[in-house]
């Protein structure tokens, strides 16, 4: 049994760009902390967090791994997030089961592309961060630059807390603004040990005129610091690191430290900063969520006398044990062989373990309370979202949502016998990855496999091949369009069905319109009095919302509508939930074809880093591509263009990139929005799907 105290839990989750150097620390923090006894260079692919075949030979991290380790008598339990645009609903379900994270940034790059994404999700589900500024050794280090950033790009507060002791190859340690010491670490023990000496003379300026800046912040914060501050009296320790601590917690500062993760300089210190800043589950507020029973907002403490409850946050399929489910305790206790409600299914299952997570290394526990991260094996019914909790005080937390995808390829087994792998497989993937789907074209019976971008769904495929043994063909990769409709449209409908016996009977009068870009689907119940009772309202809305995922034009899913039922009737004995859900699937049929519909194309953001040598050419590119350009900034030795093309101009990008640069540019692609085809692509399309 675990027997920390839920105040010195910290559930925490390191945050990055791709590259920035985030399993590397992650592994230094293993290492210190005594988790392993030797470090795993990403490298060469010896990472303990990247387990996957396919981490090791990309060195990426692509599923968040969790782990637990020991410092200063605090747990903390780290959720390893990935740094690739297309892993980013891992981090999204990550963020939300966190209690605080550390921001790891490149001090050479910066703030990137996916480092702001990752940011802007965590200002979403309110995670209090520290910033470590990683790779201080490398050439181009630049501590204050980097600080600029994240107060300029990120709109964040960020305050150091340490300087870094020389730059570059000359970087060897930091002054901690808190304690007024220099730390200098040995290289030759692989920073096991270090120095803590005075601050180097020609370094007190500077220190002092950081020192002055730290508590001028934390005066905003403190009181007692603001008073002391204005009177020119001595400030303790405690005091400072109390004020950090509750500047972090409310998100007012960001605190800053340095280290080269590489090199074994600096981890410790972030291993000191995690533990005294970031908050414990006590410091979080209490989760809410809806009671199954009364339909009333609940609360739930992070205490052990409270009903138990989790949220499953991952799946994982494990080799030896079968369907993991990774999961954060909120409160009460869970223990193996335990009874908990599954409000997704409103049905109790049984958690037959529970276990500590080391990356894929388990350890069973007797009992987990309120604070902890843990990975149940029980039910084969449990899905990412799914809250878990005392049958006796059932509860539904806010489940997660997950981006539709994007981008589909064909997948067909190559003989008989992998047909059955295949599926068995497929369904496998889609357990532990919601952004993951899988659906049969209705035209061609072709298997269309989906997915977020061209490197999520190579690495699915390169899973099925090795990972479960799967022999298969692939097609070329496809964009998943959706439909819309252009103008408003009012349908009435009724549906009348006499077979001998009861009969089936349903009227509906509604109005179609388009909705906002991003909004989906919004259905509206402006029926009063009666004119169809309320029962049949919810099989309306169904019968729309089947409707709507097989568009008019070319089978499409149709997405930013919205659907007003204004009037109807209804027949005493032969209207039913399945005549209204009839009715409103052919009115709707019906709305679509009038409305004017018309192709929508996903759009993707780009971000592209590249030496000034390359711009024009880029550019150009871009524009050939359909592309908008955002805007270019300068950096001190590159340039940063964002702007957003359509995917379909975007298969084999990277590639083109490389040549048209001699490799020396790099780029970021994400989902950002959906937008109507121009003209000349609406044309093709008719043609391409026979559409007169």
């Amino acid at each position: 049994m675990n027997s920390t105290p839920v105040a010195k839990i910290r559930n925490i989750g390191i945050t990055a760009h791709i590259d920035a150097g985030k399993t590397t620390t992650t592994e230094r923090i293993l290492y210190y902390t005594g988790r392993v006894h030797q470090i795993g260079e990403v490298d060469d692919g010896a990472a303990t967090m990247d387990w996957m075949v396919q981490e090791k030979e990309r060195g990426i991290t692509i599923t968040s791994a969790s782990t637990s380790c020991y410092w200063k008598d605090h747990k903390i339990n780290i959720i390893d997030t990935p740094g690739h645009v297309d892993f980013t609903v891992e981090v999204e379900r990550s963020l939300r089961i966190l209690d605080g994270a550390v921001g790891l940034f490149s001090a050479v790059e910066g703030v990137e592309a996916q480092s702001e994404t990752v940011w802007k999700q965590a200002n979403k589900y309110n995670v209090p961060r520290i910033a470590y500024l990683n790779k201080m050794d490398r050439t181009g280090a630049d501590f204050d630059n980097v600080v600029d950033m994240i107060r300029e790009r990120l709109s964040s507060n960020p305050v150091r807390i340490q300087i870094p002791v020389g730059k570059e190859e000359y970087f060897n340690g930091v002054i901690d603004l808190v304690r007024m010491k220099a730390y200098i670490w040995h290289s030759e023990t692989l920073g096991t040990t270090y120095d803590e000496i005075d601050i180097p003379e020609d370094m007190v300026d500077e220190a002092n005129k950081y020192r002055e800046i730290l508590l001028e912040e934390l005066s905003m914060i403190d009181d007692d610091i603001a008073e002391k501050f204005i009177e020119g009296m001595e400030i303790t320790e405690d005091e400072v690191k109390k004020a950090i601590r509750k500047g972090t917690i409310e998100q007012t500062i960001v605190p800053v430290l340095a280290g080269s993760s590489i090199k074994n300089k600096g981890v410790q210190k972030l291993l000191d900063a995690i533990v005294d800043y970031l908050p414990s589950p006590l410091d979080v507020p209490p989760v809410d969520g809806i009671d199954v029973n009364s339909g009333e907002k609940v609360y739930r403490r992070a205490e052990k006398s409270e009903p138990f409850c989790g949220l499953i946050f991952k799946i994982v399929t494990d080799p030896f044990v079968g369907k993991l489910a990774y999961t954060r305790i909120y409160s009460g206790t869970l223990k193996p062989g335990m009874r908990v409600y599954n409000s997704r299914i409103a049905k109790s299952e049984r958690v037959s373990k529970v276990f500590e997570m080391h990356a894929k290394k388990k350890k069973e526990l007797e009992k987990a309370g309120p604070g902890e991260i843990v990975a149940i094996f029980g039910s084969k019914n449990f899905k990412t979202g799914d809250t878990i909790s005392d049958f006796k005080h059932p509860i539904a937390l806010e489940t997660l949502t997950f981006p539709e995808p994007v981008i589909s390829i064909a997948i067909e087994p190559r003989s008989k016998a992998d047909q059955n792998k295949l599926f068995e497989a497929l369904r496998k993937v889609m357990d532990e990855d919601p952004t993951f789907k899988v659906h049969t074209d209705q035209e061609t019976g072709q298997t269309l496999i989906s997915g977020m971008g061209e490197l999520h769904l190579e690495i699915i495929i390169d899973r099925l091949m090795r990972e479960f043994g799967v022999k298969a063909n692939i097609g070329q990769p496809r964009v998943a369009y959706k439909e819309t409709i252009k103008k408003e449209v009012t349908v009435e409908k009724r549906y009348s069905k006499q077979t001998g016996g009861r009969g089936q009977f349903g009227h509906v009068k509604m109005i179609f319109r388009p909705g906002e870009s991003g909004s989906g689907f919004k259905f509206v119940n402006k029926i009063f009095g009666g004119a169809i009772p309320k029962e049949f309202i919810p099989s309306v809305e169904k019968g729309v919302k089947e409707a709507l995922e097989t568009g008019s034009l070319a089978g499409f899913p149709m997405i930013d509508i919205e659907c007003e039922l204004i009037d109807g009737s209804y027949h005493e004995v032969d209207s039913s939930t399945l005549s209204f859900k009839i009715t409103a699937i052919i009115a709707t049929k019906d709305a679509c074809k009038k409305g004017n519909p018309v192709f929508l194309e996903p759009i993707m953001k780009v971000e592209i880093i590249t030496p000034e040598a390359y711009v024009g050419d880029i550019i150009g590119d871009l524009n050939r591509r359909r592309g908008r350009l955002e805007h270019i900034e300068n950096r001190k030795d590159a340039q940063i263009i964002t702007g957003f093309v359509p995917l379909s101009e975007l298969f084999g990008y990277a590639t083109d990139l490389r040549s048209a640069s001699q490799g020396r540019a790099v780029n970021s692609i994400q989902f950002d929005h959906y937008q109507e085809v121009d003209p000349a692509v609406e044309k093709k399309l008719r043609e391409k799907f026979g559409i007169i």
